[in-house]
């Protein structure tokens, strides 16, 4: 087990400050802005550059600010910090990671070299990011509990998603791109029983975790192999669902377009691609000028650019018919509460390869 009682009571601090940080200091930002909007001239043209012009110089902006950034930097380092506290356990995670698997589980790639994009940057803050230690998915494992503070149970989100995703389509064959550790690939092999289910990333550490997790779970209808989205290397129309959880953020526009392009490849005719991301809602500036901000603050470079990019004309040139870009509630009434407490602007990317 990782950690000691004072390491999980320092963790719960970081988290008890993220939601104050979540609540009451996001309330009182928004209403100094308010106040500033109020004052400002009627020509300056809307958007989060009036946000930040109106802003600047603000302690309640500052101060914001640097509590995202050094609370996930906290998290992380330190004494009591995610990644000493993983060291200290390294033998045991390491010998749990590497136990045997059953014959097809686990596909790794000794000769994969992890995207230069990816590798420029450490993600979410994690040092050394979570595709360079072997342990480094354990480390991501843990840390992503506190990522959506709002949320009260852990797996929630991704059983949401899961639940609005078998609305719309019971598969035969799923592919789970950017799978991570398993976390959104698990609801869909444990609820799909009769499916084929690939998870796919490029992070060998995390993919260790999600075959070991899933062989615990004693699944025999998934596999996990080390691919990336844009490049799969899968035969045409092998899947009748793509899917992905908190992906496209992590990918700069191109490739993300040539993932979009990959999944409809691989798309059955009449299939259905649909995506779990973050897209800013247009018309609040001051939620797209936070949004804007966490990428830089939380080292994420690629969330505004996919902000940017149009996604939905990209997937239709592309060929995507029903293109669907909709809000998505991580938890019960979570949209109603955007005047209130900051969260991650959640929406759900879909759309069908038409049928031959």
């Amino acid at each position: 087990m990782v950690g000691s009682p004072e390491f999980d009571a320092y963790q719960r601090f970081i988290l008890s400050a993220k939601l104050y940080w979540t609540g009451p200091m996001f309330r009182a930002l928004r209403e100094t802005y308010r106040h500033r909007l109020s004052l400002a001239p009627k020509e300056m043209p809307p958007g989060p550059e009036r946000v930040a012009a109106l802003l600047a110089g603000e302690p309640d902006a500052q101060i914001f600010c640097w509590m995202e950034r050094h609370l996930q930097r906290f998290k992380y380092s330190g004494r009591l910090g995610l990644v000493p506290a993983h060291e200290e356990a390294r033998a045991a995670i390491e010998a749990a990671l590497n136990a045997p698997l059953p014959p097809g589980l686990l596909e790794l790639d000794p000769g994969f070299e992890v995207p230069r994009y990816f590798r420029a940057v450490d993600i979410h803050q994690h040092p050394g990011g979570i595709w360079s230690d072997e342990i480094a998915g354990a480390v991501y494992e843990r840390g992503a509990r506190s990522t959506t503070p709002l949320l009260s149970k852990d797996l929630s989100l991704h059983e949401r998603f899961t639940d609005l995703v078998l609305a719309l389509r019971r598969p035969r064959r799923l592919l789970d791109m950017g799978c991570g550790f398993g976390k959104s690939t698990k609801p869909f092999y444990e609820r799909c029983r009769e499916a084929e289910v690939l998870g796919i990333d490029i992070a060998a550490p995390c993919l260790k975790l999600a075959a070991q997790d899933a062989a615990a779970a004693q699944a025999r209808n998934v596999a996990f192999k080390q691919r990336s989205a844009d490049a799969t290397r899968l035969p045409d129309g092998s899947f009748d669902l793509v899917t992905s959880t908190m992906m496209l953020h992590e990918m700069p526009p191109p490739v993300v377009e040539g993932t979009l392009r990959e999944a409809f490849r691989l798309l059955e005719p009449g299939g259905l691609m649909i995506h779990l991301d973050f897209l800013p809602p247009e018309e609040d500036e001051f939620l797209t000028w936070i949004h804007y901000g966490h990428g830089r603050r939380n080292n994420e470079p690629y969330m505004e650019p996919l902000a940017r990019m149009g996604i939905g004309r990209v997937m239709e040139a592309i060929g995507f018919r029903e293109v669907r870009i909709e809000p998505f509630e991580e938890m019960e009434g979570a949209l109603a509460r955007r005047e209130t407490h900051w969260r991650f602007p959640w929406a759900v990317v879909s759309g069908v390869r038409p049928a031959a």
